[in-house]
């Protein structure tokens, strides 16, 4: 493995798709209100690419010097483990993605609120830093809050409602509080990748002392826990299409058939025995996901 393919690996592509679900609901909604703004849109996006790569910077980082990440871990082999990135590097790495981060969230904030809005500005520069801390803390330093369960809590917080009410807020400038049910859906679709993950890594998590939800209250817990999240996302979303009075073509039901894969997938999850199993799983829910939001921004866009 190349230094090059390492970089790229430790940035983890496949996550990326996800990271933008909620970027894409919110944007909708926006753009039916006759609110939404490219400049934003674009700006927001880049941020939580930025977010999101940072946070898988810091995971390998995090977990490579815990020693979590060995030999009895099933998932594609980190760029830390590998041994051809170091820790000194991956370092470099995180402080150079988050100075870039942090100026895509800076000028996103700028363009929203200009210089008439100081308190707003205020209020979204502390979520920015508070994003950025989380991507970080997950498994960096001895306080790591993904080694301790909390992990779902801090996915379904920031992938789910303050990606899809924050860039709505930054575009129409008011908290729409229907847009608490597609976030949650995208909060508890995300958590549930995060979920499947932890499920997949529990016997080499175990070892390693990282404490996720898994580990802590065990496999059933784990099967129901995920039937729990992909219910409520359902139909969340469902009531959400339903009931928002903005919407008024019944086209938009059609992103429902996203799901249709999720559950597929959940039946699956329901009856495995072998950890192994499941890494196919992650790519399906997150990619499901990604359709979910993608097919939900479009039709609302072009129809």
């Amino acid at each position: 493995m190349t230094k090059t393919v390492a970089w790229i690996s430790a940035a983890r592509l496949r996550t990326l798709p996800l990271s933008l679900s909620g970027i894409l609901v919110g944007s909708g909604v926006a753009f039916v209100h006759a609110e939404f703004n490219s400049t934003i849109f674009w700006l927001a996006i880049a941020t939580t690419l930025g977010l999101q790569i940072l946070s898988n910077f810091a995971n390998d980082y995090g977990d490579g010097v815990k020693g979590t990440d060995n030999t009895d871990r099933i998932g594609p082999m980190r760029a830390l483990q590998s041994g051809v990135i170091t820790d000194r590097e991956m370092k470099k790495g995180m402080i150079i993605t988050t100075v870039l981060t942090a100026t895509s969230a800076l000028t996103l904030i700028y363009f929203s609120f200009g210089k008439d809005n100081f308190l707003l500005s205020l209020l979204f520069i502390g979520l920015g830093i508070a994003a950025l801390v989380a991507a970080i803390k997950y498994t960096v330093g001895d306080s790591a809050y993904g080694y301790r369960g909390l992990g779902d809590v801090f996915v379904f917080i920031f992938f789910g409602l303050v990606s899809v009410l924050g860039v709505n807020f930054l575009m129409i400038k008011q908290l729409d509080y229907w847009l608490l049910l597609p976030a949650s859906t995208i909060g508890c679709l995300s958590s549930a990748v995060l979920n499947l993950n932890n499920m997949r890594d529990e016997y080499s998590d175990k070892k390693s002392q990282k404490n996720t939800l898994v580990v802590i209250f065990g496999k059933s817990f784990a099967k129901i826990y995920h039937t729990i999240l992909i219910v409520l996302a359902l139909l969340g979303f469902y009531f959400f299409l339903i009931t928002y009075p903005a919407f008024q073509n019944s086209l938009i039901l059609v992103s429902l058939l996203a799901f249709m894969p999720i559950l597929i997938h959940l039946k699956k999850v329901l009856k495995y025995k072998d950890p192994r199993t499941l890494d196919p799983e992650l790519k399906k829910v997150a990619l499901s996901t990604f359709l979910l939001s993608l097919s939900f921004f479009l039709i609302l866009c072009f129809s």
